[in-house]
């Protein structure tokens, strides 16, 4: 290449002319800069956020460009992180009792509500990752290895649900403009989304990482529905795994969708976390949930925290753990 400032060979990694400092990448900053003012015009802090975090990539680190769209991507990153709070937030208390239940369960039924309005409304963003080949041909394997081992029934409705999981993952990071790829499912393992950026604050890490338990409660409690309108044992053994994945999913350590929620934990939110976690498991006594409340206790001691935490990332986990929990203990019918 060419710098169109001086004429100077160019590096193809440079992002900017070594010798009049020209940036190389000008007119596509120029345009991405247009796409960002319309965003911002038409108050569209999605779009605005998405356009900047291209931009970023195509400036020099540690240049004064890059410091201004850094701190601007962390300002708009915390607009869209509370655009989507409840307007009345449930209190929680440092009890898990009925208050402390209705309160965390509130705030999870009230994510929920966005969830399924996006299933019924907007399917199209669930068809986004199908037309990606390699999503399905992943898909395919991991269907095939789960048929062999307990029958298409529930390996159609395991892989769905994780499919599910995993476009919550999705949706979050578009609506905060970081690039990802679809999913990818490994059998036996699950699946994964690739960022290609990292996110710009804890908070907006927990959201991103809680999104994807919160899908997956809500192709859980869709397969429960399924069950009672049906009573196929299949449905509730589908509903009942795929609470456990998800509840699996968040045991606090990196790099699970837990751990991602408690970076953006202070240490009394993280105590109150472990608490939910003790009314959890008084409702399933499952071993499971031992696991987490010992990881979540080791956290809240020892683990480095936030000074401020975020009140909705402990609201969303809490009310996600109490709830898979229950679904937990779900009966699967023996097929005669």
């Amino acid at each position: 290449m060419q710098c169109a400032g001086c004429g100077s060979e160019l590096a193809p990694s440079l992002l900017a002319c070594p010798v009049c400092h020209r940036l190389v990448h000008q007119a596509r900053l120029e345009e991405v800069a247009a796409t960002a003012a319309g965003a911002r015009t038409a108050g569209d802090a999605s779009a605005e956020l998405a356009a900047w975090r291209t931009a970023v990539e195509l400036l020099p680190p540690g240049s004064r460009q890059r410091e201004q769209i850094d701190a601007r991507i962390e300002a708009l990153s915390q607009q869209v992180a509370a655009s989507g709070a409840p307007a009345k937030k449930p209190a929680f208390g440092g009890n898990v009792g009925k208050g402390g239940f209705a309160a965390t369960v509130a705030a999870v039924l009230w994510k929920l509500k966005t969830v399924l309005l996006l299933l019924l409304g907007k399917g199209k963003l669930l068809l986004l990752g199908l037309s990606k080949g390699g999503t399905v041909f992943t898909m395919l394997l991991s269907f095939g290895a789960y048929w062999a081992l307990w029958g298409w029934k529930f390996a159609g409705g395991l892989v769905l649900s994780i499919y599910v999981h995993e476009m919550g993952h999705v949706a979050a990071l578009r609506r905060f403009g970081i690039p990802a790829t679809a999913p990818m499912f490994i059998p036996g393992f699950g699946a994964f989304v690739r960022l290609k950026q990292r996110p710009a604050s804890p908070v907006e890490d927990a959201r991103v990482g809680l999104a994807g338990p919160i899908w997956g409660l809500g192709a859980a409690l869709a397969a429960v529905a399924a069950y009672l309108g049906t009573h196929a044992p299949a449905w509730a053994a589908i509903a009942r795994a795929g609470a456990w994945i998800n509840l699996f999913n968040l045991l606090p350590i990196a790099p699970l969708d837990g751990g991602r929620a408690f970076h953006a934990l202070s240490r009394p939110q993280r105590w109150l976390a472990a608490a939910a976690l003790g009314g959890a498991w008084l409702i399933s006594r499952d071993g499971l949930v031992i696991l987490l409340g010992l990881v979540a206790l080791g956290q809240a001691a020892v683990g480095k925290a936030p000074e401020k935490g975020d009140r909705r990332s402990l609201l969303e986990y809490a009310g996600l753990v109490l709830v898979l929990a229950a679904l937990t203990l779900l009966p699967v019918p023996v097929p005669p």
